[in-house]
């Protein structure tokens, strides 16, 4: 292997900083004054190389200088040894060095660092995390202007020591002033915040949405020095939007430095004129809506009972158009099908918005999408508009749809219209579809009708960025609704314009700018090996507790392969494709005379333990674990498919086959 001459001077420069450290040098002369005196006869002079390298040998001083390098491949090969490998997919798990960042010097940069918190009050009895302990972390993830930052984790503490540097490009995404360089009064303009999210992640892996703050950056245009420190208070989300959870200290400094900045009098001025037009745009929406929905309920009275919802909070409790929650996210290379990014959003996390104290009334909080990614899991709300927005971006006309399904339990889920008039139903939780066929209240009784497939019960109204409609149809029942958009009759409509003023990109202030998606950092082949790993070892463990043996049959192992590859593909393409080839190559290697039986799961978690509590209480797939017999083989075969964001479906099947005896 051949390296490039300043790769190959930084490698020397390296190992003689190493040499020096570890004083090497004296330890050869040593070395050499002691062989010269014991090992030559005093009529021999000369002592060759070979002489020397064999003393340094003997004395473990080579060895010592070799284990201090550290190179990559030492650590491979004691990993190696500890948890198989797949042979054909090597991956470097030295700990990532940080790499200097080109800066461009004709563009605008805001560096901000976080220099730590404080007055994290429900940490305050948190021990100190002892070396190697695993213990709960903070991280911390940013978003300005279609870039996207997360600090490192650190332990959760009163007092939590983020040390932490972003540097955020003024004009990412403005292609006509990117080449330029902006001066204070063009970035003043630039109202983005920096929306900024705490994640806290515990020890079992499960994360925690902890606040999300937008921060003000343009303060830092009136500094002196073009530097400033601001201590951000952070507050809860939900139910504690009011409460403070901590402190964050941050520097912001502009790169390179203003030759002019501006007085803090210009800044405040701007900021002031900002809200003022933002919340006179929100007054007269509020105004419209008001208005709308006196018209809407005058067209019948039970309209009052349906689920149209105008407005809806979000983490902090700010209450803002649901119109605003969606918007046009092109995916980029991340995911390729409409069918794809329904995949992707029904392997992020399903949880319920947490109710403090008792009842069964539902936590009203629709998450912005940043604090919905970042945490990897949210409401069916959530899903819903992250999938509309993924659809509009591939072009198709998509709605967020608020209803009910059975039992009454209110749900969205979202809607395409098809250029032709198909409707089709998209459940953003599972990614399943269905095609809408309405049921003709008025044809005879002995006319057949469509039986529904899906789960939708009622329906209130349909929304998207641009549209918002009430359905004022006589039934709001979903078997019988016609989805002809066009007819105001069926579909009472607002105001696209109305719409428009307060949930346009940039048209309102508190309507944060949607963050890109973000490719996933997860090895599927390593993942997938390190789950194998274990659970084959809390397979043996719970065979041994039982009295049996435990023999595991790696080639039947590697058979269930296509098995767990033609799971994912049905569920992302609703194609089942290669049963027929798994099915022989199963027949052909149990012997007559044997049984085989297999057990497939799904999970979008990585935790083998809770993969393997939640196997044991399904009868079939303990009677696979638990198998008794003669010639008993095991197998378990796990496939990870990661998506982006790190999400990731994975398909675990455990199998076995024995010799029946009767």
């Amino acid at each position: 292997m051949s390296l490039p001459p300043e790769k190959a001077s930084e490698l020397k420069q390296i190992i003689h900083q190493q040499l020096l450290k570890m004083d090497v040098h004296g330890r050869i002369r040593e070395v050499l004054a002691e062989t010269v005196r014991e090992e030559l006869a005093p009529e021999q002079q000369q002592l060759s190389t070979e002489d020397l390298i064999r003393a340094l040998r003997q004395r473990g001083i080579i060895d010592d200088v070799m284990k201090e390098l550290k190179f990559v491949t030492d650590v491979n090969e004691t990993e190696r040894t500890l948890a198989p490998k797949p042979s054909t997919h090597f991956v470097d798990r030295e700990p990532p060095v940080l790499k200097k960042t080109n800066i461009d010097p004709t563009r605008r940069y805001l560096y901000l660092q976080v220099l730590g918190g404080k007055a994290f009050l429900e940490h305050l009895q948190e021990p100190e995390p002892l070396p190697g302990q695993i213990c709960s972390t903070f991280t911390l993830c940013l978003h300005f202007r279609n870039q996207r930052f997360r600090s490192k984790p650190v332990p959760c503490a009163c007092e939590p020591d983020f040390q932490d540097g972003f540097l955020l490009e003024i004009h990412k995404d403005s292609l006509g002033d990117g080449s330029k360089m902006v001066d204070a009064t063009t970035m003043l303009s630039i109202c983005d915040p920096v929306h900024m999210v705490l994640i806290k992640t515990d020890t079992f892996g499960e994360t925690t949405l902890v606040a999300s703050y937008f921060l003000e950056w343009r303060s830092v245009l009136a500094a002196e020095n073009g530097i400033t420190n601001v201590a951000v208070e952070l507050l809860g989300v939900g139910t504690e939007s009011k409460v403070s959870v901590g402190v964050l200290s941050i520097r912001l400094e502009m790169y390179p430095q203003l030759n002019k900045t501006l007085s803090s009098e210009i800044t405040s001025t701007q900021f002031t004129l900002e809200r003022q037009k933002t919340a006179e745009k929100e007054r007269l929406f509020l105004v419209y809506a008001k208005q709308w929905w006196r018209e809407y309920l005058q067209i019948r009275p039970t309209h009052n009972a349906r689920l149209v919802k105008i407005f809806a909070q979000d983490e902090n409790g700010v209450n803002r158009p649901v119109c605003s929650y969606v918007r046009p996210l092109r995916a980029g290379r991340l995911l390729d099908t409409p069918r794809q990014a329904a995949r992707f959003v029904s392997v992020l996390g399903y949880e319920r918005a947490l109710v403090i104290g008792g009842g069964s009334g539902k936590q009203e909080q629709w998450c912005t999408l940043l604090a919905f990614l970042c945490r990897n899991k949210g409401d069916c709300e959530d899903h819903a508009n992250l999938l509309c927005s993924l659809l509009l971006g591939f072009g198709l006309e998509a709605f967020v749809c608020v209803g009910t399904k059975a039992k009454g339990v209110p749900h969205t889920w979202v809607m395409t219209c098809g250029s032709d008039g198909t409707i089709t139903f998209w459940e953003s939780l599972t990614g399943h579809r269905y095609v809408h066929r309405p049921i003709n209240p008025d044809d005879p009784p002995l006319a057949e009708q469509p039986k529904p497939l899906y789960p939708y019960r009622t329906i209130g109204c349909i929304f998207n960025h641009e549209k918002f409609f009430g359905n004022c149809q006589p039934s709001d029942a979903v078997e019988v609704c016609v989805f002809d958009l066009h007819d105001e009759s069926k579909w009472k409509p607002m105001s696209g314009e109305a719409i428009k003023s307060v949930c346009a990109p940039g048209a309102a202030s508190s309507v944060p700018p949607s963050p890109p998606l973000c490719a996933s950092t997860i090895d599927a082949a390593v993942t997938s090996n390190e789950i194998e790993v274990q659970l084959r070892i809390l397979v043996s463990e719970h065979r041994k507790d039982l009295g049996l043996s435990t023999v595991w049959d790696d080639q039947l192992s590697y058979l269930l392969s296509p098995a767990l590859a033609a799971y994912e593909l049905e569920r992302t393409t609703g194609v089942c494709a290669g049963n027929e080839e798994f099915q022989d190559a199963v027949r052909r290697a149990v012997p007559d005379g044997h049984t085989f039986k297999g057990f497939p799961i799904h999970f979008v978690h990585r935790n083998a333990r809770r993969v393997f509590a939640t196997c044991l209480r399904s009868p079939f797939c303990e009677e696979i674990i638990c198998c008794r017999g003669d010639q008993v083989r095991l197998a378990v075969r796990v496939r990870v498919f990661a998506y982006p964001e790190s999400a990731c479906a994975v398909w675990i099947m455990f199998a076995c086959k024995y010799r029946s005896v009767l």
